[in-house]
């Protein structure tokens, strides 16, 4: 069996594996104060082009989400959301956990749409009962969308600024970022990114790491009381040199986009493949992750020889599958997968 399941199904890259067992026999300070995460958060702030860049390294997505989100809410308010997005859908009510709710709005391929959140502030900040109300603390994006779709420059650049006239903090997680930065038609770097929100992360456990997640406050902006708010969460790790290490391969020799960019040819190659079979696609995504809908025997035929997800129920004789290519996907995985698909059998 091959699996398109998850982009984290492997370990870790090869060079990360190898700077891990480089590293192992030394000493260092605890909790994300050795000079490996140090010099890791530097390599981060030169990519970002931001110096006054404050850095964290936290356990993985889910708890990264919690925690930035709590840390930076009041207890009286919520984090505005597209109803696709992933904390509102995969996350297990985590946010809701801490005692902030999720407010959804509606989206458009996975996306916010920067007229529909004005819209929904001002008829918020309009409503005589808005007091017995949720109050919206923050706004959150993610980049790729839960549906594999990337914003525009532009498209950022209105979310921001709508963000700006009402005062709320903008997060965009990043599980995928590199699989974003690198899709064909992207026009968001990492510089730009770090100049149109409040807070962002940049994955490491979909994108070559074992484990790890780097949040970048974009302007100091952190709480600042944020490693003891890590803690409370469960994401703060011991060994911090774990991660540190592991981010300081990834963004050594511009490995993070080069593992990246192999992704998202994988999952290009992988769309030609359902485009030639005629299957139709439930969104078009330039990037890791393709949606296809499949009649029900479709599935289960190629579920003989493939992981993948089923995403959900289509109509009576289809469901969306979702498969996910990662920086360890073979062309080998990808040349079994035309065969099997292209087949009759």
């Amino acid at each position: 069996m091959i699996s398109f399941e998850s982009d984290y199904n492997n370990g870790a890259h090869p060079k990360v594996l190898d700077a891990l067992l480089r590293t192992n026999d030394e000493q260092t300070l605890s909790y994300g104060y050795d000079r490996f995460s140090s010099e890791a958060k530097e390599k981060i702030r030169q990519a970002c082009d931001s110096p006054d860049a404050q850095i964290w390294f936290l356990a993985g997505g889910t708890q990264t989400n919690a925690t930035v989100i709590d840390s930076i809410l009041h207890t009286y308010e919520g984090v505005v959301c597209v109803s696709t997005g992933h904390i509102a859908t995969h996350e297990a009510g985590a946010v809701e956990f801490t005692e902030h709710k999720v407010i959804t709005i509606p989206e458009k391929n996975g996306k916010m749409d920067a007229d529909v959140l004005d819209m929904f502030m001002d008829e918020f900040l309009h409503d005589g009962n808005a007091d017995h109300s949720v109050y919206p603390g923050m706004v959150y994006i993610t980049f790729p969308t839960e549906l594999g779709t990337l914003y525009t420059a532009k498209e950022l650049d209105n979310i921001y600024n709508v963000c700006r006239k009402y005062d709320l903090p903008l997060y965009v997680d990043g599980a995928r970022l590199g699989y974003g930065i690198t899709a064909d038609g992207n026009d968001i770097t990492l510089p730009y990114l770090a100049k149109h929100c409040d807070v962002f992360y940049i994955g490491g456990t979909k994108v070559g790491a074992l484990c790890g997640e780097a949040v970048v406050f974009t302007h100091g902006n952190a709480h600042p009381h944020f490693f003891s708010i890590t803690k409370q969460h469960g994401a703060l790790m011991a060994k911090g040199r774990l991660i540190g290490v592991q981010f300081d391969a990834l963004f050594t020799d511009n490995l993070y986009f080069d593992i990246s960019r192999h992704a998202v040819e994988m999952a290009m190659r992988m769309k030609d493949i359902f485009s030639r079979k005629g299957y139709p696609f439930f969104v078009d995504s330039p990037t890791n992750q393709q949606f296809v809908i499949l009649e029900n025997k479709e599935v289960e035929r190629l579920s003989k020889n493939f992981i993948f997800t089923r995403w959900g129920k289509y109509d009576e004789s289809h469901t969306t599958v979702r498969f996910v290519t990662s920086w360890a996907t073979k062309d080998s995985e990808i040349d079994a997968l035309e065969k099997v698909v292209l087949s009759n059998e």
